[in-house]
């Protein structure tokens, strides 16, 4: 059984050290084995130039990768983090995940960028990342915010082991809570959205994020959520082993009736 901790958490725009403060805050009685935090939680969303994105940008050995090694090794948790990375002069919306040992094995990039997104980021390289943990006996996809609107993203995750799909967001439209459940139950998986709440203006716009964090089983019902506005965690037990007979019936099984010869390679596994 997996202690699962899904944060709802709301940043404040620019300012890393607040919030690495607030998120220690939150985090500090949480005892789980694996914590789920949302989208670009360290930074806030809404920027517009990469010049005022670039010092908030996180790489090896940056103070927010520092705060959550040593988190996650404190805690002895799996930590998921959102946040902006700095790579060879570029930028990436990324998720980092950070084991016990202090170790980062995964920093998954954005494949799909959303609304404006764009002026700010490049476009992911990473793939899609399943991470297997022995210790726990448990195998976490990884896919970020706008990726949900994808069914090619957590099919490739379920196709390649996972039994958790973890999706830090910051969502802006009410569409997602009916797909997620859907995700779920089409892969037979567990699926948490750790999603932020509150509003950003940039230049006259304002973006006005949704909270409403939640698990789905693999069944499509929601284990627990959260309100829309309030910051919080989610704490679930679950038990991944449930994911891995795909079977519905006595004759179907989601997986092997497949027809990839059908589909083209979009579908294929790695």
């Amino acid at each position: 059984m997996i202690r699962l901790a899904t944060v709802q958490f709301t940043p404040v725009h620019g300012d890393r050290h607040a919030n690495i403060e607030a998120i220690g805050r939150i985090l500090e009685p949480v005892s789980a084995d694996l914590i789920i935090l949302p989208e670009l939680c360290t930074s806030g969303y809404f920027f517009l130039t990469k010049e005022e994105l670039a010092p908030l940008a996180e790489e090896a050995g940056s103070l927010a990768c520092c705060f959550f090694s040593h988190l996650a090794s404190a805690k002895q948790a799996i930590i998921v983090a959102g946040m902006p990375e700095a790579s060879g002069g570029r930028f990436f919306n990324s998720v980092f995940v950070f084991l016990p040992d202090g170790t980062v094995p995964v920093i998954y990039r954005k494949s799909h960028l959303f609304y404006k997104e764009g002026m700010v980021f490049d476009k992911g390289d990473s793939g899609f990342p399943v991470i297997r943990d022995e210790r726990l006996d448990l195998s976490i996809g990884i896919m970020l915010c706008y990726d949900w609107r994808f069914p090619e993203v957590s099919r490739v995750l379920a196709l390649e082991g996972a039994d958790l799909i973890a999706c830090p967001s910051n969502l802006v439209t009410d569409a997602w809570r009916k797909v997620m459940p859907a995700r779920a139950i089409e892969n037979k998986v567990f699926v948490a959205v750790a999603n932020r709440a509150g509003s950003e203006t940039k230049e006259g716009e304002r973006l006005d994020f949704k909270g409403c964090s939640a698990l789905y089983d693999p069944f499509g019902e929601p284990v627990a959520e959260a309100g829309p506005s309030e910051d919080g965690v989610l704490l679930a037990v679950i038990d991944p082993r449930i994911c891995r007979d795909k079977r519905f019936n006595a004759v179907n099984d989601i997986l092997t009736d497949r027809r990839p010869e059908l589909y083209g390679a979009i579908c294929q596994p790695r």
